[in-house]
């Protein structure tokens, strides 16, 4: 087991890949994250849409993502698109967004479910559309009571950002394992590296937290 004045003086010496590491790390989760908040809004509606095929379909997608392990999501989306000249980036990205989407699909279902009943049939009431109703009163409801799990959905986004060092991408934890075999000294990049993801993981728990406060989330 490392010092703790190893590790910090190896903290200082090395900030400066991290960093880069960590701005890697930090623009494949966030184009994935976006990227599934769409997928998981698309699901979610093809769930509630009370219609048995895509009701199907939607289930199917689920289960696939369930059912298979992240990382062989994330090859499967690498060396699947090898003919379309994919770069690993966007491999880890939409394989993420692929994985993500379908815990969001189910976050967004059950918030959306959640709202009363009424309000559709109020909105109804004063002419608006079903869609102009679900966009205009539902949806913000659903979307701050979905905001404490989608945080929590965004830090286990972040986390699994890196099986991305599997397929050669140079991120924080290929950084971290990289520099401990060159210098024999993996315990100590171990650590360092864990320091960044809790660093990373508070930012996010207080950015949600920050929202949240300005939305006044509430029963």
């Amino acid at each position: 087991m490392p010092s703790l004045s190893h590790v910090i003086e190896v903290f200082f010496d090395t900030y400066d890949i991290f960093l880069k590491g960590m701005l890697l790390t930090l623009q494949v989760t966030a184009i994935s994250i976006f990227i599934a908040i769409f997928i998981g809004l698309f699901f979610a509606f093809l769930k509630i849409s009370g219609v048995k095929v895509l009701e199907w379909i939607a289930d199917v997608y689920i289960y696939l993502v369930r059912g298979t392990p992240l990382i062989v999501q994330i090859f499967i989306f690498y060396f699947g698109m090898t003919n379309l000249n994919i770069s690993a980036f966007w491999s880890v990205a939409l394989g993420l967004a692929f994985h993500n989407g379908a815990y969001i699909a189910e976050i967004f279902r059950g918030t959306i479910q959640s709202i009363d009943k009424g309000q559709m049939e109020a909105g109804r009431s004063l002419g608006m559309s079903r869609t102009l109703t679900m966009r205009r009163i539902i949806l913000p409801q659903a979307f701050r009571r979905a905001l404490p799990p989608l945080g929590n959905q965004f830090i286990i986004g972040l986390k699994d950002s890196s099986l991305a060092a599997f397929i050669g991408m140079y991120e924080l934890f290929n950084v971290a394992t990289t520099k401990g075999a060159n210098d024999f000294d993996n315990m100590t990049y171990l650590l360092i590296v864990a320091v960044y993801y809790l660093f990373l993981v508070y930012l996010i728990s207080v950015l949600v937290g920050l929202i949240e406060k300005k939305l006044s989330v509430s029963d």
